[in-house]
């Protein structure tokens, strides 16, 4: 049985038909296509029938069918990785097509007879379809337990996910490691059960927070004081030696412009609007608003920032980040608040107006930034003096560091938002570092509390899918979130062009989580994507072979007959290629497969044209995982090649 989402629909949509609302719901494409966020419905109260809407039924429909076909396709991953062919694709093709000539059988007439050995999850997939079917009706009737229903079947398939065996391939697997969760540890030995956790999790990468609000967790001769918490101990070259230990990479996390926090100033006892160590000792790098207010007034982010365009500032900030790249053996350097502060109609605020920031832009542009009205044509070149601020010390950083440590991966936690809105509300223009490959690992801070609107914050991934030099990964709220979901949204991302996620944060990474990822993940052997671009390549080019000759092999994909050996055959070839250039890289071979994967690429849509009328969000997942590849050839043609001359 795959699932036939279109035919399912339609069967939905005549249901409607009968209620005479089939003007109201969209049609099927109409509903691929939608990128408006999905309600959060499972959080609702029960209400009334007269309080619900049919938009929020349809939504419903949805975000079932959604998971429906996450689970179903993490059950063919599961079941491909677990069965064992020989030979090619090509061969196992020639013996298809032998049977079908024996036999007279057709797709139509095995697929929904075929079986996964998981019956629970068969089970629980085939009742939610049957659900959907019926839900339009029984949700204008009985509102109340037509929603118990349907949470009864999302638990029923959340609870099902296949997760008895490993499947998962290469992939970044990051988690934060927060100041929090540090502090309360007291030794390495304190902190050696929480590392155990996570590699045998899989965990491959971990962002230790390091630098908070101006303080280092570990003792520092640039910085003027060490986190009065940590004092007595380094917990950066314990959790380094850990890492190690376990085959996994430990990445330092640090704040760059937040520079005070009135949350760690209540922690520590300190007056709320203290500067923090470094600002109060330097009292002209702070960063002020149009009224000269220094702690931003977004809720829950009450920080007071550095000025980015105070060359003081970037000096001390360039210094820092070279005393823990060069004295530790960190794998890796994450840059977070890499930013301005929030400056939004919440706030009401507007920054940068020190006096470094207006004596370079006067010195530039010939006019006080304080005198720019926001309805001036000038406002949006303030702006823009503000952007370049932090693209040309992320620029720096990258070339500074890189000299110093050509093997450090540098990565970046930024925000989601639409671009231009970004730009404008905090002046990060992340999309320019990884174009410019001053970033290798752009993390984006997706945090959600359900899938449907952890997909619709992804949409970024999409749009840079295949066309730059670095890679991109989605981040996963741990917080508040079902275990169960957040496992779900983990397989979300696989659908997606992504190469990993990362968790926030450790302090909430609770046993279930541990223990679904353990045994599905395995252990931190995989190749890390952004330290061995090829061969994770290579790995999830097979992984995605075994997931075809799956299907092929039980009947389950609609192809024209016509195609078949034209498609195995290109297939494999590429698969030679993959396994060649992970074997001995070099730009020759690099390119040819490059050349092939584009060919393939344009013909996979014309060979599945059939099986995509059908199945179209199977075949959307394989066109996204075959543009992951590209990524990854791009990044390793970066990173490996050109870093060589």
């Amino acid at each position: 049985m795959l699932f036939n989402r279109k035919s399912l629909w339609t069967q939905i949509r005549q249901t409607v038909f009968m209620l005479g609302l089939i003007n109201i719901l969209p049609t099927f494409t109409e509903v691929v296509s939608a990128q408006n966020k999905p309600l959060s419905i499972s959080q609702r109260p029960s209400v009334a029938v007269s309080q619900v809407s049919l938009r929020e039924i349809e939504q419903m429909v949805d975000e079932l069918q959604n998971l429906i076909y996450r689970v179903e396709s993490t059950l063919i991953t599961a079941e491909a990785q677990n069965t064992k062919y020989e030979g090619s694709m090509s061969a196992v093709v020639q013996e298809l097509a032998k049977y079908r000539q024996y036999t007279n059988v057709s797709y139509t007439e095995t697929k929904s007879n075929s079986r996964y050995s998981n019956n629970r999850a068969y089970e629980a997939i085939a009742s939610a379809q049957q659900l959907l079917i019926e839900f339009p009706t029984l949700a204008r009737q009985n509102f109340p337990q037509a929603r118990r229903m349907w949470l009864d079947a999302r638990r029923e398939l959340w609870d099902n996910y296949p997760v008895d065996r490993p499947f998962a391939q290469s992939e970044i697997r990051a988690i934060w490691l927060d100041r929090g969760t540090i502090v309360k540890a007291r030794s390495k030995a304190d902190l050696e059960p929480l590392f155990n956790q996570m590699a045998e999790a899989g965990i491959n990468t971990v962002f230790f927070e390091t630098i908070n609000a101006s303080y280092p967790i570990y003792p520092s001769r640039v910085a003027p004081e060490q986190n009065p918490m940590t004092k007595g101990w380094d917990p950066l070259k314990a959790a380094i030696e850990l890492a190690h230990e376990r085959n996994m990479e430990l990445h330092a996390w640090a704040w760059i412009f937040a520079a005070a926090n009135q949350g760690h100033n209540q922690i520590l006892g300190q007056p709320q609007n203290y500067l923090g160590p470094v600002l109060s000792r330097n009292p002209t790098w702070v960063l002020k608003d149009e009224n000269g207010a220094v702690f931003n007034h977004t809720p829950g982010f009450k920080k007071a920032f550095f000025d980015p365009a105070n060359p003081y500032v970037r000096n001390y900030l360039y210094s820092l980040l070279e005393e823990i790249a060069t004295n530790y053996d960190v794998d890796g350097i994450q840059l977070d608040y890499i930013r301005y502060p929030f400056q939004d109609n919440h706030t009401r605020q507007t920054f940068g107006y020190t006096a470094a920031s207006r004596h370079f832009f006067k010195e530039s542009h010939g006019v006080d930034p304080k005198k720019i009205q926001k309805s001036s044509s000038a406002w949006s070149v303030w702006t823009g003096f503000k952007i370049k601020q932090i693209d040309s010390f992320v620029a720096e950083v990258s070339q500074r560091l890189k000299e110093k440590r050509p093997d450090l991966i540098l990565s970046a936690a930024v925000f989601p938002m639409e671009r231009n809105q970004r730009l404008n509300v905090l002046q990060q223009h992340w999309e320019e570092w990884i174009y410019s490959g001053w970033v290798d690992v752009m993390v984006l801070m997706t945090y959600a509390l359900d899938t449907g609107s952890f997909e619709a914050r992804t949409q970024s991934i999409q749009d840079l899918a295949g066309k730059n030099s670095g890679l991109v990964i989605p981040g996963i709220r741990l917080l508040s979130v079902p275990d169960t979901e957040t496992f779900d949204q983990v397989q979300s991302i696989r659908n997606m062009p992504s190469t990993g996620y990362a968790l926030f944060a450790a302090e909430n990474f609770q046993p279930t989580l541990q223990k679904m990822l353990q045994q599905t993940q395995g252990t931190t052997a995989s190749p890390i994507p952004y330290r061995d671009p090829f061969q994770s390549a290579q790995e999830r080019y097979q992984a995605l072979q075994k997931e075809w000759i799956f299907l092929l092999a039980n009947n389950q994909i609609n192809i024209d007959p016509a195609y078949l050996q034209q498609w195995s055959a290109q297939a494999d070839k590429l698969g030679d290629r993959f396994s060649d250039l992970a074997k001995n890289p070099t730009p020759a071979k690099l390119k040819d497969l490059e050349k092939d994967l584009s060919i393939f690429k344009v013909r996979f849509s014309h060979f599945l044209a059939k099986h995509s009328q059908t199945n179209p969000e199977q075949v959307e997942t394989w066109k996204n995982r075959l543009a992951t590849l590209e990524s990854l050839l791009k990044y390793g043609e970066r990173t490996v090649f050109l870093t060589q001359n």
